[in-house]
């Protein structure tokens, strides 16, 4: 079964850092770009980053360049998303996706095959 499962959300003061997760199983995980999307009630899910398999090209969200940092560990089937200096706006259900066909560009415009589940995000006083 292929499945992506995301770990490392929770509340956070403001200015605060998070470290999200997102691990893959059931599927070759060195072929496939992956993405972190986000979403608010009322809201589109918006692309926040995106990484290519071989680890040679990201894309970052205006909102977040010099902010959050997304990175892989292909021998750990894991990519991370260290968000720094979070905010109030930073706020939301934070959604990892994987796509064998899409580079980083249009993966965070589109989204992937594959889906996790997400976790929850709050940044609040």
């Amino acid at each position: 079964q292929e499945q992506l499962v995301e770990s490392g959300g929770g509340l956070v003061q403001p200015g605060g850092s998070l470290r999200l997760s997102c691990v893959a199983s059931g599927f070759t995980f060195d072929y496939y770009a992956i993405g972190w999307f986000r979403q608010v009630p009322g809201k589109e899910r918006e692309g926040v980053s995106c990484i290519s398999n071989s680890d040679d090209m990201t894309v970052y969200g205006d909102s977040v360049k010099g902010r959050f940092t997304i990175s892989r560990d292909n021998a750990k089937n894991t990519v991370y998303l260290q968000m720094n200096n979070l905010q109030p706006a930073h706020t939301a259900v934070y959604y990892c996706t994987a796509s064998a066909l899409l580079t980083p560009p249009a993966l965070c415009r589109l989204g992937g095959d594959l889906w996790g589940q997400g976790t929850q995000v709050t940044v609040s006083s």
